[in-house]
């Protein structure tokens, strides 16, 4: 966000598109990189944290052929946008760098529950864009390419930070030691767990859970994208200014349905109803509501300070955006959920349903009304994508039990 701040003051809505876009973009990267490996390995750590050295030496290998894959798409949408030839070179350039997410093990520290770990890592990715931004101030437009050197250094040092962590642990392994005491109910590896193992990271299995986050990215992030092929630079930049501001509050949820993944991952059966009850999903929404109304209120202040007065155009936007965030905080925590308890299948046809729903809406109103018709297709496609992972918690039996207050508090909402 203040890399966002720093660019929108010192100049413009332009600058900030372009930066917007090519940080969209680079949001890809990490579902086609792990391409479902993410969820899945931290989800086989959390539950089988004796196997993790084979789990971390199975899961590098297909990432970084999967980051090699991924340049020339990369390469075709930039040079699709409807941008200057200096704006898609940076573009690819931004975007090209950011495959070094590969190296990284957030993935893994996230499975062992290291979130301050993790956190930490993140973090130098936007600081280290921040620095270099700081560092290239004086050189006008061409400080974006001070933001490509900053993406490149960032995820080497992210990597640097979790392999180092990562080799305290192997050590550990090889010594008996890891975990001992912080997990109870693990077990040693034995066969059956090798073969559940195996069975978790085949293709057939992580490209189900790959192409459901991807379609959850696409529903979440499909209309900036599409507004760089379809608009102009003006409605990126107001559109990335008032979605980047509903992004940092969602963000900041999001920390705690991380928190919560590897316990999904470890309930029993039984233990899952429990958390779809109207006495957790109802004071989210009530939660949800009362931050959009905040935000509502507040728009044009909040707008004008963080980026400046020339955004106050994006007023109308943010006032769209903000009821999303209710609407997230349920969709979010759910679908966190469901990819725990390995409801990979379903998460895929529920994103599926709300992706199509969000780029068809797109494509019909986006020519049209620019970036206003995206924030609107942003709250619509919200609500499909609610009522359908509403309706998978009927669908699964062990879920059953907590489908009428399921329903009571999305109809509350």
């Amino acid at each position: 966000m203040a890399i966002l701040v720093f660019l929108g003051h010192r100049y413009g809505v332009l600058i900030l598109g372009m930066y917007a876009l090519a940080q969209s973009l680079t949001q890809y990267l990490p579902p086609l990189i792990d391409f479902g490996l993410r969820h899945v390995g931290a989800r086989l750590i959390a539950m089988y944290p004796q196997a993790a050295r084979a789990i971390v030496d199975h899961v590098q290998r297909r990432r970084l052929r999967m980051a090699v894959l991924v340049l020339p798409l990369l390469l075709i949408y930039s040079a699709c946008v409807k941008l200057p030839l200096d704006m898609k070179i940076f573009l690819f350039a931004f975007s090209g760098t950011g495959v070094l997410y590969a190296i990284s093990l957030d993935w893994a520290a996230w499975g062992q529950g290291k979130l301050y770990l993790v956190g930490l890592a993140h973090s130098a990715v936007p600081l280290s864009i921040l620095l270099f931004l700081a560092i290239g101030r004086a050189s006008g437009e061409r400080v974006l390419w001070w933001s490509v050197a900053g993406n490149a250094f960032g995820y080497l040092l992210q990597g640097a930070i979790l392999w180092a962590w990562w080799r305290r642990q192997a050590a550990r392994l090889i010594n008996g030691e890891i975990l001992d005491g912080e997990i109870p109910d693990a077990k040693a590896p034995d066969s059956k767990t090798d073969d559940a193992i195996r069975e978790s990271l085949a293709w057939r299995r992580t490209r189900i859970m790959g192409l459901a986050w991807l379609c959850n990215l696409a529903f979440n992030t499909i209309d900036l994208l599409m507004l760089g092929v379809m608009s102009n630079a003006e409605q990126i930049g107001l559109y990335g200014a008032a979605y980047r501001i509903l992004n940092q509050l969602l963000v900041t949820y999001y920390l705690l349905t991380q928190v919560l993944y590897p316990r999904f991952a470890r309930q029993r059966i039984e233990e899952r109803a429990d958390m779809l009850r109207a006495r957790i999903l109802v004071p989210l929404a009530a939660a949800g509501i009362l931050i959009a109304s905040v935000l509502s209120v507040s728009r044009r202040m909040v707008l004008t300070i963080e980026f400046g007065h020339q955004f106050l155009a994006a007023s109308p936007l943010l006032l769209l955006l903000a009821w999303s965030i209710p609407l997230d905080f349920m969709t979010s925590y759910l679908s966190n959920a469901y990819i725990a308890w390995g409801m990979e299948k379903k998460i895929l046809v529920c994103t599926g349903i709300g992706a199509a729903s969000n780029i068809l809406l797109n494509l019909a109103f986006i020519p049209r009304y620019g970036a206003r018709g995206a924030a609107i297709n942003t709250l619509l496609s919200y609500a499909v994508f609610l009522v359908a992972l509403g309706f998978v918690g009927r669908t699964v039996p062990e879920l059953s039990s907590a489908s009428t207050l399921q329903e009571e508090a999305v109809g509350c909402l």
